[in-house]
């Protein structure tokens, strides 16, 4: 049937019993197929990895409007990496370091979920948010 039309018999299921195939222009079907796959790739977002450096001295202000700049890629749906640093003889005072970070997490309100919880590496406290 498929030669009588000019057209190819093209397998669909092997797996199945009896097989199931479909009489179509292969070269047709083959243009359709690759221009859905372009149409699916362009409409997916690639989430990039955003980074936010805070200091331990960071006075409220500042954290004000860092935590803003945050939440705005987390709007756009980014996933933000928030390192804590520390200077000097802060390295004495890590746990102002976790409890700035409990205070980060708690101002950027309820609709964010903590991937990475805060470790520290070196002389960084890291944590990873995202929205939910």
């Amino acid at each position: 049937m498929a030669a009588d039309e000019g057209l190819d018999l093209v397998e669909v299921s092997p797996n199945a019993s009896p097989p199931v195939v479909k009489i179509v222009d292969w070269g047709k079907y083959n243009y359709q197929k690759t221009k859905q796959l372009q149409k699916n790739r362009q409409h997916s977002k690639t989430q990039e990895l955003k980074q936010m450096r805070l200091g331990l001295k960071i006075s409220e202000h500042d954290l004000g409007v860092k935590l803003r700049k945050v939440s705005g890629f987390l709007d756009q749906g980014h996933k933000v990496k928030i390192v804590i640093f520390y200077r000097g003889r802060e390295n004495a005072h890590r746990e102002l370091g976790y409890q700035l970070a409990d205070r980060v997490v708690e101002q950027l309100g309820a609709n964010i979920v903590v991937d990475q919880p805060p470790q520290l590496a070196g002389r960084q406290l890291n944590l990873t948010v995202r929205k939910s």
